[in-house]
Formats: structure tokens, C-alpha cells, sequence
């Protein structure tokens, strides 16, 4: 994600992941053969909005005042979390905030993130608990709760979510540059035992339905990494207004709130309000969320997106039966 970017609409190409010579094939031996086959369709396509995503936030707060705080998450089922971890104490130093005559008003927090990318490289990895809310074809839907694991080389992911309901159980699992770049994922119930688990692009039209990013741009380094990209951008054009709010709180850690306005919509950017949650003692951003501009004059923004991270522990030591679906924790079949 990045200062607008993030809230760009992702467009999956429409690819079938079947292949027509399957379906020809079940539908050239019979009649009967045809309608099984158009059956499973139905029932895949129905699997598939839950089995992939990516992606964060909390429980059902509205955190839409940096200096309040924001309301923990309640307390889910257990968490697989691995025991060790490293703590990391990158405090950002006060100057950051600081304008230097003349220049751009996001080039302070351009420093910060720049120094803070640095700081995430160096962790190897880490667990969380993510809750995102998106808003998809103009509506907003509703919170999604997931725990995961990310390696940053290579770049590695395992995403079990907690909700809601229609989604608890489901899991999915990509590390970059195996399983011809597919993302391995299965349903629960009826589905899981009809398809097992199945293999899918992960910015296939069935992986990307309900999302707007694959899950190959989840976590704190590709957020960090858009914030920067789309900061830069931003600095050839003025109308911004950037504010560093102390005393925001994300679960209980104490953060700093960097929140970017542009008042007028215009074609350069790509939300009317942005803000950034950064945890003060680890220097990693935990929150970000995204506005479009009110529908009318002295209307309420328009929530684009949110991405909250909760409870994470860095350098946990994963290995590659964090990300194996033989894992025996874990709830894949072949």
C-alpha cells in the first residue's frame, strides 16, 4: 500500500482456472458428464471468494480520530503464535517531523518511511493478527479477521482466517518463486471435502473476487514500500496538508498518526484522506486507512480501505514448515 495507490482499484484478469479442454472433455463423454461438470463449477466459484485474500483491521471500532485510541480486538479462538521472538526498538527520532523551509509538506514523513523500510528489511519475519476492511464495487464490505505468517526471503505467506463465519477455517499459503507462482488454499466443510485443496493465481479473477490486492502485497514492508512510492508522487503537486498526531493507540501500543489530506479531488491523487498508525517503540507502521472525498459539500468521507495489525511479533524464526501444507497444524489435504 502506499498514500494512494492503496486505493486504487486492482483489476484481475478474467481467466478460467479450469481450462475449456477440461470441460470439453467431462462434457463430450455425456450428458450426465456435462451437468457434474457445471455443478462443480458453481460449487468452485463459490469456494473461491473465501479461500484467497491478503490482508488486515480490527474488531468493530471506528477509528476515525487518531487521538482516541483504538478499541482492542476481542479476544478470538487460539491463535497459533510461535513462542520466541526478537523485540525491535527502532524509536524514529523526533526530527522526522520536522519542515525544512520551503519544502514539500510530506517530505518529513517521506524521511520516516524511507528510514522505516530500512528497519523492516532487517526483520526476517513475523506473525500477526490482521484485520482489513475494503470497499469493493462502491460497498464497503465487511471486517475480515486473519492470522498469518510472513518470511521476507522468500518472500512467504501463510493466512488462516478468524472471521467472519463464512470464512473462519479457510487457509492459504504463497512463497514466491514456487507452485508456478499459485497461491495453495482450501475451503471448510462441503468445499474442503469436494476440492481439497486447489491451486490459483494469486491475481486470478477467482482469488481477487471480494479484494482489491493479491495476497503478493500483503504485510508491513509492501505497505511501507507503496507509502513511499506514492509520497514521492505526490511531492510534484501541492493542495496537501500533512499533521503528526501523538497519542494514538493501536490494541494498547502507543503510535504516532500521520494523516495526509488533499481538500479538492483531482486526477494526481488518489484519496481525499489518508492515515498512517506507526507503533512509536518498533517504528513499523499498524494501521493504515484510506478516504475518498464526500459525495457532497460538508459530507463525511468515504472509507476506500483499512489494514490494521495487531499483536505482531518479529523474527519468530520461521522455517519452511511454516509455509508447508503438510504441516500437521494445519488443515490442508492433498
Amino acid at each position: 500500500m502506499r498514500f494512494g495507490l492503496l486505493c486504487r482499484e486492482m483489476r484481475a484478469p478474467c481467466s478460467d482456472v479450469f481450462g475449456a479442454s477440461w470441460v470439453a472433455d467431462a462434457a463430450s463423454k455425456s450428458i450426465r458428464g456435462l451437468k457434474l461438470c457445471l455443478v462443480t463449477l458453481f460449487a468452485y466459484s463459490c469456494l473461491v471468494s473465501a479461500a484467497m485474500t491478503q490482508q488486515v483491521g480490527a474488531r468493530q471500532y471506528q477509528p476515525t480520530r487518531p487521538r482516541a485510541g483504538l478499541t482492542p480486538i476481542q479476544q478470538q479462538q487460539p491463535i497459533r503464535l510461535a513462542e520466541r521472538s526478537d523485540p525491535v526498538r527502532n524509536q524514529p527520532s523526533e526530527s522526522f517531523t520536522k519542515q525544512n523551509p520551503n519544502e514539500h509538506p510530506l517530505m518529513p514523513a517521506l524521511r520516516w518511511a524511507s528510514k522505516g523500510l530500512r528497519d523492516i528489511e532487517r526483520i526476517r519475519d513475523y506473525s500477526a493478527t490482521v484485520v482489513k476492511r475494503e470497499r469493493i464495487n462502491d460497498k464497503v464490505g465487511e471486517h475480515e479477521y486473519l492470522f498469518i505468517k510472513v518470511r521476507h526471503q522468500p518472500f512467504s505467506v501463510y493466512m488462516s482466517f478468524l472471521g467472519p463465519p463464512t470464512l473462519k477455517g479457510q487457509e492459504v499459503i504463497y512463497i514466491e518463486g514456487q507452485n508456478s507462482g499459485n497461491i495453495l488454499a482450501h475451503g471448510t466443510g462441503l468445499k474442503k471435502t469436494m476440492f481439497g485443496t486447489v491451486s490459483l493465481k494469486p491475481d486470478g479473477i477467482i482469488a481477487m473476487r471480494g479484494q482489491r490486492y493479491p495476497i503478493t502485497e500483503l504485510g508491513v514492508k509492501n505497505l511501507m514500500t507503496k507509502l513511499v512510492e506514492i509520497g514521492q508522487n505526490d511531492t510534484k503537486f501541492g493542495e496537501c496538508e500533512v499533521k503528526f498526531l501523538k497519542g494514538a493507540k493501536i490494541n494498547g501500543r502507543q503510535c504516532t498518526c500521520i494523516q495526509v489530506m488533499h481538500p479538492k479531488p483531482r486526477r494526481n491523487f488518489l484519496f481525499h484522506l489518508a492515515r498512517i498508525f506507526i507503533d512509536e517503540e518498533q517504528n513499523i507502521p499498524l494501521r493504515y486507512e484510506a478516504y475518498d472525498w464526500p459525495l457532497e459539500e460538508g459530507g463525511a468521507p468515504r472509507l476506500l480501505e483499512e489494514y490494521t495489525y495487531l499483536h505482531l511479533k518479529v523474527n519468530q524464526g520461521f522455517t519452511d514448515a511454516d509455509f508447508d501444507v503438510k504441516n500437521p497444524n494445519y488443515q490442508f489435504n492433498e
